[in-house]
């Protein structure tokens, strides 16, 4: 296995833990991960996460709540459908609340 699909897979583990209602960052992933510096890795792994069906892509924003990876899902709208079934208001492609529904795993996860 190379290095960069281990790395998914770290990412893909972390991104499973997300509790439903909840969203998290790139660049948290990428710090619970030891990885502070790579929040774009992390963007990478869900951009490719869209073939496995346990991974909740939908959960993972940039660090200000914005859906950049919107353009990876079957419609540019199908993120933020998945947020609001979650019951998480989105505007204009950014979560209202964002701290409010943030869930870091540094601290959440031992």
């Amino acid at each position: 296995m190379s290095q960069r699909s281990s790395f998914f897979q770290d990412v893909y583990e972390v991104v499973m833990l997300i509790p439903e209602g909840r969203v998290t960052s790139y660049g948290a992933i990428g710090k619970y991960l030891g990885m502070p510096s790579s929040a774009r890795m992390v963007g990478w792994a869900m951009n490719a996460s869209h073939t496995l069906p346990k991974v909740p892509a939908h959960r993972v924003v940039n660090r200000v709540g914005v859906l950049t990876g919107k353009h990876f899902f079957e419609t540019p709208s199908r993120m933020q459908e998945l947020l609001e079934a979650e019951n998480i208001k989105v505007d204009n492609d950014q979560i209202q609340r964002f701290e409010y529904f943030f869930w870091d795993p540094v601290k959440e996860l031992p």
